[in-house]
């Protein structure tokens, strides 16, 4: 694995962009983070006696905080404690040009702490203001504690993996709900205010966003009137040409051959070229079709199957725990896989950016920063002499 190549011109799309993140663990920092990839500034705020979480999770072997590696690039982090009336002070000077802030906390959160969106939009009108929660700032669950197996049993989704259900085994809500729903209201709100010149709010619920990944059960259900079989359906199951087999040595591959123009390929691939001619692609034969195939791949170890893996349209798949992803040369290719040599836990895993652009390419500017290792130059370039900031330091602002 070799450290991404860097572009040190590449400023990013979003330079000259300012965000404030509050945010903590992970949808909300990595938003900021993909902000951060395309340019943006990005001022990370922590509790100073409070850190986020995510630096205690997953130790590396030389002490690095994994998680928070994977989640926190190209930012700069200072220590607030937000419930000293000096520290918002502080953040509103932070706020001053800031275009963006980014908060995780429960609906009323900020506004206990007296700093919601009516008093910040009094101060800031062009300011874009995004909160993420698990089920928004309206509504029955308003008050609700959860997490991600909360929202997608809420929104519809965790029904759709089986009979009974399980765990998707990732955070599909927190990343795909909150993350880059956020992601993109953000640019969104962005482009609304390059042509009125107003800020916003954006309200962000995990669980509204995560009803969207079933939408196409969404349809299912208006046009029958009926909830789609859990685990069963044409995407979830039912179909044998879309589905998830057992290999010989109890590994597993994924056969995504949805047009039968794929599956025929698969089928010749791996000589069945018979198969649907001899029970064709009806519902009544889906289960003798699935148990050849079953029965297909129990015989067939990685090694048997390279062939139709490398064919170009059989649309066939190897399940890949995390390691070979890391390992995958298609990942390394496209950057998406990269060891970075921190200067104080050397060589570290790290995702890319997934956002590709031709003009101003991801750049890796920034380790991921100690807990306010830039609260004393942030605090100076807002003006703060060095008395200041030992008066803060002594009163617990920072």
């Amino acid at each position: 694995m070799k450290e991404q190549n860097q572009n040190p011109n590449s400023k990013g799309p979003l330079a000259g962009v300012k965000v404030v993140d509050l945010s903590l663990l992970l949808p909300g920092p990595l938003c900021s983070q993909h902000l951060a990839d395309m340019g943006a500034e990005v001022i990370k705020i922590e509790n100073p006696r409070a850190y986020d979480g995510s630096r205690a999770m997953f130790k590396g072997k030389t002490g690095y905080p994994a998680l928070f590696m994977m989640l926190n690039r190209n930012k700069k982090a200072i220590t607030l404690n937000l419930k000293r009336e000096q520290a918002k002070e502080i953040l509103f000077k932070l706020l001053e040009d800031a275009d963006i802030l980014l908060e995780g906390f429960r609906p009323d959160g900020m506004d206990k702490m007296g700093i919601g969106y009516d008093v910040l939009k009094e101060k800031f009108p062009r300011l874009i203001y995004c909160g993420i929660s698990g089920y928004g700032t309206s509504g029955k669950y308003v008050d609700f504690a959860g997490h991600d197996l909360n929202y997608l049993a809420i929104s519809g989704v965790l029904d759709q993996t089986g009979n009974p259900p399980r765990p998707a085994g990732f955070q599909m809500a927190d990343v795909g709900g909150g993350t880059l729903t956020a992601l993109s209201a953000i640019l969104a709100a962005l482009y609304y205010r390059e042509k009125t010149g107003k800020g916003q709010k954006i309200d962000i619920s995990m669980t509204d966003a995560s009803i969207q990944f079933i939408s196409l059960y969404g349809g299912i259900l208006s046009a029958s009137g009926e909830s789609p079989e859990a685990g069963n359906d044409i995407l979830s199951g039912k179909l044998p040409n879309y589905n998830v087999y057992e290999t010989k040595e109890g590994r597993y591959v994924a056969l995504g051959a949805l047009e039968d123009m794929f599956f025929q390929t698969f089928l010749r691939a791996a000589g069945m070229e018979t198969l649907t001619k001899d029970h064709p692609m009806t519902e009544e034969n889906f289960p003798i079709i699935k148990q050849k195939l079953t029965d297909y791949f129990k015989s067939k170890t990685f090694a048997d199957l390279q062939p139709i893996f490398d064919n170009t349209d059989a649309c066939l798949s190897p399940i890949l725990n995390m390691k070979e992803v890391s390992e995958d040369p298609h990942m390394k290719e496209r950057g998406m896989v990269i060891e970075r040599n921190h200067p104080k836990y050397g060589p570290i895993l790290q995702f890319g950016s997934p956002f590709h652009f031709s003009e101003t390419p991801f750049v890796y500017r920034n380790d991921p920063p100690e807990h306010g290792e830039h609260t004393e130059e942030i605090l100076s370039q807002l003006g703060f002499s060095k008395d200041h900031i030992a008066g803060f330091k002594k009163d617990r602002v920072i």
